[in-house]
């Protein structure tokens, strides 16, 4: 289960459980739409690519299968990545 980690993992913005602008990649690393567009669309941490985050229902979920009986994470993942430093790895990844 997605642990739907509460804010961006470079710029800190929040990301509660129904925002459409969490993106994340195949290992959760959380991050904002905009620095998701910075960093083009390739994680810092893995090298995969970004999908939006599904949204859980605040409640009446399927099987109970929503935020009353599967709340969202409360661990903050902060990494602030330096933006030089992955432009290089991506140019380096092309040659």
């Amino acid at each position: 289960m997605l642990e739907l980690r509460p804010c961006c993992e470079h710029c800190r913005a929040s990301l509660p459980p129904d925002a459409p602008q969490a993106r994340i990649c195949s290992f959760e690393c959380t991050f904002c739409a905009d620095c998701v567009a910075l960093l083009q669309g390739v994680c810092p941490n893995c090298g995969g690519g970004f999908a939006p985050r599904p949204i859980r229902l605040a409640s009446q979920g399927r099987h109970g299968n929503d935020l009353q009986h599967y709340p969202a994470g409360q661990r903050e993942v902060y990494r602030p990545v330096d933006l030089e430093a992955h432009a290089r790895w991506l140019a380096s990844r092309s040659s």
